[in-house]
């Protein structure tokens, strides 16, 4: 990207809370944070003095098939850069792990206590139940409190290597001198990416609730979705816009705009490498409950039953372009983009490319995949609030069988 003078670097490894054990739930979360703990090279103290003095931004992410490291840095400072990032993520030495334990025992804590996060793991259990796609990224304090240093160090070796990983830029960078500085690096002989549980088979809608004194009632629901190299994914991304995914959509419109139910309403889908989840979530008052699930499944209903009209579709392909293109002028959004497509296999495509697969979409796709993917006997029921008595009448509209199933 000529026109700027940064540079985005990012180190992606395919691994994350999928590739855990029940009993190294959190195991790859806890990884990450102790990749800036320090090396043999550089202490944690050091590392944070390194990038303040570049006037560089550092951060890294752990989901539930990928981690990442990455930094926003001047370009100049490239080599720098990189050489510490690259010493974090292959060669971490973990001093002082107990003091991070806690710090992530406090994180799980704060999650705990932030419903309108915590709904979309109870969802991910209700959908995938005890299949790792269903447990937290975050892991349990059990797991964190008590993992040993071999066991973690056991699980960084066998995944942060060669052949699990991608290096991406984006930017002021030149790209035969950054393939030199992973040759340097990078001495891991390669092999085979690691691979991941396969997905479970369909399973029968599911009801998970969680007992929680809350001003309000935080409600998902949702199904499988599409997998990650799905072509159908372009229309998806089209539905999504219209049902949640945007300010005019139809349920922030009718749930929040018509009637003043929530002040959070919006759909989403995450797809993974076989399978995905498409998703619903509402935050409302115990009385506006009932309510805002009626108008949720006539949402649904309707998106299934009637094909949206073409000024729906064409303001919604519209707004996806907008977002896509406008997204692709930063340095950040470009190498999170390569990372992850090189990562799972998933084609790189120009710009252009792209925004002829999005005009592509008509609506028969889209009330196709609606009619597929948000079927009532398809979708599970997910809430974090006080009465599971009240979630559970609140879910009939949806699907009368949802209310009583387990």
């Amino acid at each position: 990207m000529p026109s700027v003078r940064s540079v985005a670097l990012g180190f992606w490894i395919r691994t994350g809370s999928r590739a855990e054990t029940p009993a190294q739930a959190g195991v790859s979360h806890f990884l990450e944070h102790l990749l800036f703990k320090g090396t043999d090279r550089f202490t944690s103290t050091e590392i944070d003095e390194l990038f303040d003095g570049m006037g560089a931004e550092i951060n890294a992410g752990t989901g539930k098939e990928t981690t990442s490291v990455y930094s926003r840095l001047l370009d100049r400072h490239l080599e720098r850069a990189f050489d510490v990032m690259a010493d974090m993520v292959l060669r971490p030495s973990y001093p002082d792990i107990d003091s991070e334990r806690q710090v992530v025992i406090e994180e799980i804590a704060m999650y705990e206590d932030e419903p309108s996060d915590k709904v979309h793991d109870v969802l991910a259990r209700a959908v995938f139940g005890d299949h790792p796609l269903g447990r937290p990224i975050i892991g349990t304090a059990e797991v964190v409190g008590n993992v040993p240093v071999p066991e973690i160090a056991a699980y960084h070796d066998a995944r942060y290597v060669g052949a699990n990983m991608v290096v991406a830029a984006a930017g002021s960078v030149d790209h035969d001198r950054l393939v030199e500085l992973v040759g340097e690096a990078c001495r891991t002989e390669p092999g085979q990416p690691a691979g991941f549980e396969a997905a479970p088979g369909t399973a029968a809608p599911r009801v998970c609730f969680q007992e929680k004194e809350t001003e309000q009632y935080h409600v998902c629901i949702g199904g499988r979705g599409l997998a990650r190299g799905d072509e159908r994914r372009w229309a998806l991304r089209v539905l999504d816009t219209i049902l949640g995914g945007s300010s005019s959509s139809r349920l922030f419109q009718e749930v929040r705009e018509k009637r003043g139910l929530a002040y959070s309403v919006y759909s989403y889908a995450s797809q993974y490498v076989d399978t995905g989840q498409v998703s619903v979530y509402v935050g409302t008052r115990p009385d506006n409950v009932p309510e805002a699930m009626s108008v949720i499944a006539a949402e649904l209903h309707r998106l299934q039953d009637e094909p949206v009209s073409a000024e729906e579709l064409e303001r919604a392909k519209e707004n996806l372009k907008g977002r896509t293109v406008l997204g692709m002028e930063s340095t950040l959004a470009r190498m999170n983009r390569l990372g992850s497509s090189l990562l799972m296999g998933v084609p790189l495509l120009s710009m252009d490319d792209t925004i002829a697969l999005i005009d592509a979409v008509d609506a028969d796709a889209v009330s196709e995949l609606a009619r597929r993917l948000f079927a009532p006997d398809r979708l599970s029921a997910a809430a974090v609030g006080a009465s599971e008595d009240v979630f559970r009448k609140a879910v009939e509209p949806l699907n009368p069988e949802l209310a009583r199933a387990a």
